[in-house]
């Protein structure tokens, strides 16, 4: 963002910043300056309202009215954005309306005060908590055992207010403990309702029993929550729980804190966690836009910042920036009536990946997948089931509520089990995240025929559910769009991508794995949509949530390429370590040549995505009841990996890490240079090898990059190798290129690429800069190179960004325009 940019004016570039307490406010505005050498238009910081002590990734937040304190607090937040504005940068700031951190409820004060006063508290409609299910009262199912069981072994100790406990840790407390009594089992600190505590703390069973009974909350074993938890949660996670900031009461306490920033000229942009959690996502966004621009025209008066012409006096306020976190399944648009700028860039992440992946490998690698598994895989069919599992076990709770929901003659007419089962099923079918009734019938439509399809017992059933499930405006059809995501989320994303392992680098947020490649004429149709549709919307490659980094998804790219190699290289690693399942072991000796990058932590790092991938996929073990036998045999294979096997993953590795890098170069550009707004994830501007959380979050050492940034602001011109500087190089020169001249990204135009080598290369012309791409690298090596391939550049002078190399209008051979890196980045001069 420059000097005397309007508030409100979109980003250009972004880039990502994990903050935290080991990398908190002061730390990123430290890297305020890098940013701006870089050629970064705005930082997107993670979410910095207070969150759960210790928490790393801040998407569980206690209390919304404060900067976190271990990120810096509020004078962090100052202190930040004066150095992004000294740096000319912008600020887009990540907030979660969708729900707030239980674990700890002495951390979060909303949640105490409902615990402690129950439908009289004052947050008492702040929580979406279904009382009637739980006799009144908030069920907590964080036990280790049945209530009366942890009762009699003396777990829970029960105290009045002021009462000393021996070793207490309450520190990250933000109530004050000695106003309340208290029940305690091991960590976990509740308030006992006022009137209710005991004389002395005790726990014995017989008091702790008669004081807990006259509480606002009951505590249950965990492995009951399916059939006792009774307030809606974030996905799965039983310690998030879901904020109903449909009511303005809610909404206004909610984002106090949040406006201010705005107000104070601190934030310039808001990105959006999980939308599709929300009671009414566009009118979420309506009243979020309204309220920011109302605090963004408060901002420009206190600064004294002239309109300016595009902000007469008398106008609009212009609204600030507002991404996001919309996963499009394929095909999805995003609803045009939204008061939104876009998505934050899943749907791009797949468009260019696609390109990349030779389709001539889609065959042999289904037979390879076919061979693992001794039978044929359907996704279609995975999915449902994965979806139906989840529906029945994870989010059984979700769909109990959504039975209770259901008009009183339709659940005495259908019997609950029926209601249960067909609801399940509808869920399970579902193809998208969600509808926006009365918009999107059509897809519960869709579910309603597979799911009669798939199930003809309760076609009746479904008949009679499904259009409750498309009637707006009632409670029965928002739960159900609430529940659909959930589902579609852990049974997709969070199951069926860890069984799913024919080529892994296609498993990835919003993508679809059956959707094998695509050409470079869908690509140019979905690039020139986005400039028609969305020119605003995030692009991304990498974020704090993909399965696999942009770096480790090009490396694996390469395994279409090659299919018949990678099989024999499989068949040479499952011989030297096998957990036994087949697909398994493709998808983690995947994971451990797409990451291998030699470092002290490689070992641990794989270690850690092993026994996750494992426990996802659920097959031979899982998080609730972990199996040691086959958990042994999962590590076994990454102890091979960097044992014994260690000699034939590292010639492996060195076969496809050169065309892994072309791939990756060509997926950076085409992402910096195409339309939308291109996010650069924290450290990604050199090579990265990430996997899954949290190995996707690791700190990021900015000397490094920036030492290397300052030998090419010298005129180095790296070569292509580990040090990953030909990748910086690539990413300043676009970044640069995009904020000092964005005049030339203003359309997008397909240039055709002719001659005998042309499948492998595209390219496009954003109205003054001109993209080049290297596509199928190892088939490009296999035909001996570019032969007298060429792209028909429009007519004028162009000069390459990255080599300084002049390039006339009209025919431009690839042999000389791609001869030092796979990329070109043209520039008319």
């Amino acid at each position: 963002m420059t000097e005397g940019q309007p508030v409100g004016s979109a980003p250009v570039s972004t880039y990502r910043l994990q903050v935290r307490e080991a990398f908190d406010l002061d730390a990123a505005a430290s890297v305020a300056p890098y940013l701006r050498d870089l050629g970064v238009d705005w930082a997107y910081l993670s979410p910095i309202l207070q969150a759960s002590a210790g928490s790393d990734h801040g998407y569980d937040v206690v209390d919304p009215t404060r900067v976190d304190a271990s990120r810096g607090g509020p004078e962090g937040l100052a202190r930040f954005s004066a150095a992004a504005r000294a740096a000319g940068l912008g600020t887009l700031v990540d907030i979660v309306p969708n729900h707030q951190g239980v674990a700890a409820p002495m951390q979060n004060p909303w949640w105490w005060d409902v615990l402690a006063h129950g439908s009289a508290s004052r947050r008492a409609e702040a929580f979406d908590i279904d009382a009637a299910h739980g006799d009144g009262r908030v069920v907590l199912p964080v036990l280790g055992g049945e209530l009366d069981d942890v009762i009699a072994a003396g777990e829970v100790t029960v105290a009045p207010a002021g009462a000393p406990f021996e070793g207490e840790t309450d520190a990250a407390a933000a109530v004050d403990l000695d106003a309340f009594g208290t029940a305690r089992y091991y960590d976990l600190v509740l308030p006992l309702a006022p009137g209710t505590e005991p004389l002395h703390a005790t726990s014995d069973a017989a008091a702790v029993r008669d004081v807990l009974a006259r509480q606002h909350w009951t505590l249950a074993f965990w492995r009951r929550d399916a059939e006792v938890l009774n307030y809606r949660r974030f996905f799965t996670v039983t310690s998030l729980a879901g904020v109903r900031v449909e009511l303005p009461d809610v909404f206004d306490a909610s984002h106090t804190e949040v406006l201010r920033w705005v107000r104070e000229g601190l934030v310039d942009g808001l990105r959006i966690d999980h939308p599709d959690g929300l009671a009414d996502p566009g009118g979420y966004l309506d009243r979020l836009a309204a309220e920011a621009t109302r605090a963004a025209a408060e901002a420009t008066r206190a600064a004294g910042v002239a309109p300016g012409a595009d902000l007469a006096p008398g106008a609009p306020a212009r609204r600030p920036y507002l991404a996001i976190e919309k996963i499009l399944e394929p095909g999805e648009q995003l609803p045009g009536w939204w008061t939104t700028d876009g998505t934050t860039g899943y749907d791009a992440l797949g468009e260019i990946d696609r390109v990349l992946i030779d389709p001539a490998g889609e065959a042999p690698l289904t037979d390879l997948d076919t061979a693992l598994r001794t039978a044929p895989q359907d996704w279609a069919e995975l999915i449902a089931t994965t979806k139906r599992e989840i529906a029945d076990t994870s989010q059984a709770a979700e769909v109990g509520r959504l039975v209770r929901t259901l008009p009183a003659p339709v659940r005495a007419q259908l019997g609950d089990a029926v209601a249960r089962d067909a609801l399940a099923e509808l869920l399970a079918a579902f193809p998208v995240y969600r509808a926006y009734l009365p918009a999107g019938t059509e897809h519960v439509a869709h579910a309603a025929t597979e799911a009669s399809t798939r199930r003809a017992d309760l076609a009746d059933a479904i008949a009679a559910l499904a259009p409750l499930a498309a009637e707006a405006g009632t409670e029965f059809s928002r739960r159900f769009m609430q529940t659909t995501g959930p589902v579609m989320a852990k049974g997709v994303e969070d199951r069926a991508f860890y069984r799913y392992s024919r080529l892994t680098s296609l498993t990835e947020v919003g993508g679809d794995p059956a959707h094998f490649a695509a050409t470079v004429a869908d690509l140019h149709e979905a690039f020139a949509r986005r400039q028609a549709a969305w020119p605003h919307a995030l692009t991304a490659l990498t974020t704090h949530d993909t399965k696999r980094s942009e770096d480790t998804r090009a490396r694996l790219a390469v395994l279409a390429e090659m299919p018949e190699r990678w099989a024999s290289v499989l068949g040479e690693l499952r011989a030297a370590a096998s957990t036994g399942d087949g697909p398994l072991d493709n998808l983690l000796w995947q994971a451990v040549v797409g990451a291998w990058v030699p470092g002290a932590d490689l070992g641990d790092r794989l270690h850690a995505y092993a026994e996750k991938a494992a426990r996802e996929g659920g097959v031979g073990t899982t998080w609730e009841d972990p199996d040691a036998s086959f958990e042994a045999r999962v590590h076994g294979l990454v102890d091979a990996a960097v044992g014994h096997a260690r000699p034939l993953v590292e010639r492996f590795v060195a076969e496809i890490a050169a065309p892994g890098r072309s791939n990756g170069l060509a997926a950076k550009l085409l992402q910096l240079a195409g339309p939308g707004v291109p996010d650069v994830y924290q450290g990604t501007e050199l090579w990265d090898h990430s996997l899954v959380d949290p190995d996707n979050r690791r700190l990021v050492d900015i000397d490094v990059r920036r030492t290397l940034l300052a030998r090419i602001d010298e005129g180095w011109m790296p070569e292509v190798d580990d040090t990953g500087a030909a990748k910086l190089l690539l990413v300043t020169r676009a970044l640069r290129l995009r904020r000092d001249r964005p005049e030339l990204f203003a359309r997008y135009a397909p240039l055709p690429v002719v001659g005998e080598a042309r499948e492998h290369a595209l390219a496009f012309d954003r109205g003054g800069v001109i993209a080049v791409a290297t596509r199928l690298p190892v088939g490009l090596a296999a035909r001996g190179g570019w032969g007298d391939t060429t792209v028909l550049v429009p007519t004028g002078d162009w000069r390459d960004e990255l080599t300084g190399a002049e390039v006339s209008g009209g025919l431009a051979p690839l042999a000389t325009l791609l001869a030092r890196y796979p990329v070109a980045l043209l520039a008319r001069v």
